[in-house]
């Protein structure tokens, strides 16, 4: 029974979030044989402001191309 965890930054439709877990699905289901009512997909939503790479958060790393236009 596979049980698939995604963490994610918070910000996407309920839609993409919708496209995700069927794509990721139908790969472990392929990919592995497994019966469709066994797998499980758990999606975590992080928020952007406790998510960080290289010592930015992803708040941060989206207003970035906002700050840079506002410069002179």
């Amino acid at each position: 029974m596979p049980h698939i965890d995604i963490t994610i930054g918070q910000g996407r439709t309920p839609s993409q979030l919708r496209g995700l877990i069927e794509e990721v699905h139908a790969a472990v289901e392929r990919a592995v044989g497994a019966r469709p009512e066994h797998i499980r997909i758990a999606v975590h939503e992080v928020p952007r402001t406790h998510w960080s790479t290289g010592g930015i958060t992803l708040a941060e790393r989206d207003a970035a191309p906002a700050q840079k236009k506002e410069q002179p």
